[in-house]
């Protein structure tokens, strides 16, 4: 769309306006009858094969010791300046599980081993004590429990106690105490400050469901847990979903009006009419039912990557809308071509002159950056080719409701109010007229013609200094970064339904994590051994790795020191505490004492496996001839640190057993090591899909330009802000200590699409003008504050309404808000001081013409 090209197109929307409602109507009537074919469900973005030795580990662990099909929640009790280990305090647990026993609803979500924790090890160990049994043969129920730690005076409970958590004695039951005791307890003391107590649930979900009764069930026990005890919480995936959607809802609750009156206060400064605003969100509309139409015809699924699409495209379209009607309004003021007498053309004439020179501009924004995000339709994930042929279709989708819906509709309602209502519809263009906005301006634009080396310099040097930060930029993926914030005071103080909740759930998070044991995917990490695993060095090697992890590592500690890991080494010791048969195997083939065998481990094994099954396939395999073929290790880990940090602490304990055993090959795996290699792998593929799109929106400029006005150096003009903006905003990233993870590597794809955008936009009026002007000052002058003023409107639109979210108490649009309003600023001010800058270098360098005045 080329010169006159584009003068004959916007001279046919202008002389047919009526026929093209009529057409786009009917266009966004068919591509809407898409949200009616039924959504495509939801994907997760780590729904897809990475080829590495931890995924191929996984998938063995998988196939040959399975998947716990079950819910997992946690309930600790602190008391910070008493001690949750008196009978008193047990006795509370124990009436909590009955009185979530005692609950239908709740009850029913429970699994048969429903609650386990200190308070059932002591209250086990008295009903034994009364029975005269070492240990019962089945679990008590919740009354005999209750009953035997009630009829228990103060001696006898304290000896008890004391006799529980000896350090020397053996785990007659199979069930640790020190499990459910903070990692800062000592061994053998009867007061502790906090415990925990693990909650196994039934998931009924089926294949590919959340199991929402027991979600649901997790909220009821928590709120349970705040009234039964001075200082308690429930954690679990249904507490925390839970408290993540109150959160979103509480924040947009205090948002959306203050970005309401930020979006409608610019664009009343900008547009100074209130029929154009809604003009503007007309197109808006358009915009989201042709997305919404797309994801049911192409039967995309949703997900996570896919949110930046919709802003994307309200970014896009207040720019674009601003361009056709600031260029309309322009083009009926007589500022865009000379004019020989006072008269000024018509609505029709006007909107002809005016989409005729931003028609140009707003093709080459859409084809540009449309193909750019189509092209990571190769890429071998299919989230992000959904995301490319999304964005694509969006962006033009885009161009159609504001390069063709808007300039017909705003004919036939101009037409209405000034021809029958008598009403001028001629107004000012932002930035043209005299004001704030104009000063501002101009001052920009003498600068970048009186020093635009400087200027230039200036920017790169900043880039520079972003490139050298952002190569320190964090890249790991941590869940507790999701988790919501409590509000600030002043969030507290609003009034009415505005105040937002209390959020405790990220520091609840961050205790649970630092100081106990986790069982689950969630909680642990694991260790693939294979090769010779019944190798008497395997077992020691293990042993030794347990007792060298140091304390800042992500990997648990027992109160003991060890590190919280379970392995063959601790069934065999577990198993032998409470049976003859391989107690007397295990001392017959232990030369040091170490309750290991040195010798005839496979017989050991087969004793284990015969005696405890369930217990020994938990951390060993074996096929039909009752062979060892591996081993498994489940580290319970520091879930609160980044998946990369679990995975690199995970690998150096498989390495030390890797440098201590013999003949085995011991690798990293389990959920957090398999989210830090999909997450790694995902971001390295973001990353080339932005390169792939930058080089090809490249391509395209500079063949563009080229055809337009012969140059090919235009292209590469245009596209350096947009490079240069990506630097700032990943310095300042850097700065801000937000990481470039595969979360915030897909926001950053906003300052690829508005920053093209924007460019191209300056660049082609920039062009324009300097065929009508005399000189390159007025040229750039008219550029700055013509197309400056409609991109200064656009961007601080933008950033308002999308910067407000930088105050939300969900983390997650907390980072999308900072970001997108950064990498928005960005763009705007390297397009208006840089790129001027640019084209006076390269006019001075391909012309002797002086600037004038």
């Amino acid at each position: 769309m080329t010169g006159r090209i584009s003068e004959r197109y916007a001279e046919w929307i202008a002389a047919h306006s009526k026929l093209t409602l009529l057409a786009v109507v009917v266009l966004t009537v068919l591509v809407g009858a898409g949200t009616t074919m039924g959504g495509a469900g939801s994907e997760d973005i780590g729904q897809f094969s990475v080829d590495s030795e931890e995924t191929d580990a996984l998938d063995f662990v998988q196939q040959n010791y399975g998947e716990d099909e079950g819910v997992a929640a946690q309930l600790v009790v602190r008391d910070e300046n008493g001690n949750v280990l008196s009978r008193e305090a047990l006795l509370a647990g124990l009436r909590y599980q009955q009185t979530i026993s005692e609950d239908e609803t709740l009850s029913a979500t429970l699994s048969e081993r429903g609650f386990v924790g200190i308070e059932n090890v002591v209250a086990t160990a008295a009903v034994a004590q009364e029975s005269g049994e070492s240990a019962p043969t089945e679990a008590p129920s919740l009354d005999a429990q209750i009953e035997a730690l009630e009829s228990m005076d103060d001696a006898e409970f304290e000896s008890l106690l004391a006799e529980v958590l000896d350090p020397d004695r053996e785990v007659a039951s199979g069930v640790d105490p020190y499990a459910f005791l903070p990692r800062d307890y000592t061994p053998g003391e009867t007061q502790a400050d906090s415990r925990l107590t693990l909650i196994s649930q039934v998931d009924d979900s089926g294949e590919d469901g959340d199991p929402q009764a027991a979600y649901d069930a997790q909220v009821r026990m928590d709120e349970l847990a705040e009234q039964r005890f001075g200082d308690a919480f429930v954690f679990g995936q249904g507490v925390s979903d839970d408290a993540s959607s109150r959160a979103t809802g509480d924040s947009f609750a205090i948002i959306t009006p203050f970005a309401l009156v930020l979006i409608v206060l610019v664009l009343g400064i900008t547009y100074r009419d209130l029929l154009d605003i809604i003009l503007a969100f007309v197109g808006i509309a358009v915009v989201m039912i042709w997305l919404a139409g797309l994801m049911g015809w192409l039967a995309i699924p949703m997900n996570v990557i896919l949110i930046a699409v919709p802003f994307l495209l309200i970014g896009l379209s207040i720019d674009y809308a601003l361009h056709v009607v600031m260029r309309y309004r322009e083009a009926r003021s007589g500022q865009l071509e000379a004019q020989s007498d006072d008269s000024r053309p018509s609505i029709r004439a006007g909107m002809a002159l005016g989409l005729g020179s931003v028609a140009l501009a707003l093709a080459a924004a859409t084809v540009s950056t449309g193909v750019g995000f189509l092209s990571n339709v190769v890429s071998p994930l299919p989230a992000i080719q959904d995301f490319a042929i999304l964005s694509g279709g969006g962006i033009l989708a885009t161009f159609v409701a504001f390069g063709i819906l808007l300039p017909a509709l705003k004919i036939e309602v101009d037409g209405v109010v000034e021809n029958r209502l008598g009403r001028s519809r001629a107004k000012p263009a932002f930035g043209v007229e005299s004001g704030l906005a104009n000063a501002a301006l101009e001052s920009v634009g003498r600068l970048t013609t009186k020093a635009p080396i400087a200027v230039v310099v200036v920017a790169i040097l900043l880039a520079t200094v972003g490139g050298y930060g952002a190569t320190g930029i964090d890249t790991e993926f941590n869940q507790a970064d999701f988790l919501p914030q409590d509000a600030p005071d002043w969030a507290k103080s609003l009034p009415g339904g505005l105040a937002p909740g209390t959020y405790t759930i990220a520091e609840d998070f961050e205790y649970l994590s630092d100081n106990f044991q986790l069982r689950g995917d969630s909680g642990q990490s694991q260790i693939l051994l294979r090769g010779s695993v019944t190798d008497a060095s395997v077992l020691s090697a293990i042993d030794n790795a347990s007792q060298n992890v140091p304390a800042e590592s992500s990997i648990q500690l027992r109160p003991d020191g060890r590190a919280a890991v379970e392995g063959p080494n601790t069934v065999v010791r577990d198993i032998a505490s409470g049976n003859d048969t391989v107690r007397t195997l295990v001392d017959a083939n232990d030369a040091d004492g170490d309750g290991l065998p040195e010798t005839n481990v496979s017989a050991v094994y087969a004793a284990v496996f015969a005696a405890d099954p369930a217990a020994a396939s938990e951390v060993m395999s074996r096929n039909d001839d009752g062979e060892i073929t591996s081993a498994r290790l489940l580290l319970s880990v520091r879930s609160a640190e980044s998946a990369q940090t679990i995975a690199e602490d995970t690998r150096s304990f498989a390495s030390g057993i890797e440098g201590s055993a013999t003949g085995v090959s011991a690798v990293a795996t389990g959920q957090a090591v398999s989210t830090a290699v999909i997450q790694d792998a995902l971001l390295s593929t973001l990353v080339e899909a932005f390169a792939v799109t930058l080089v090809v929106i490249l391509v395209f400029l500079m063949a563009l330009f080229r055809a337009r006005y012969g140059s090919w150096s235009l292209g590469v003009i245009t596209l350096v802000p947009v490079v240069t903006s990506l630097a700032w905003l990943l310095g300042a990233m850097s700065a801000l200590g937000i990481a470039f993870n595969s979360e915030t590597a897909v926001i950053t794809s906003l300052a690829i699409g508005l920053g093209v955008d924007y460019s191209i936009h300056a660049a082609e009026r920039y062009m324009n003008e300097r065929e009508k002007r005399d000189t390159l000052r007025e040229a750039l002058r008219r550029t700055i504050t013509g197309t400056g003023g409609t991109l200064l409107a656009s961007a601080a639109t933008t950033a308002a309404a999308f910067g407000v979210l930088a105050f939300s108490l969900s983390p997650p649009l907390q980072r999308f808000g900072i970001v997108t309003g950064l990498a928005i600023v960005f763009a705007f001010v390297a397009v208006v001081t840089m790129l001027p800058g640019l084209l006076v270098v390269r006019e001075r360098l391909f012309s002797e013409e002086s600037f004038g005045s």
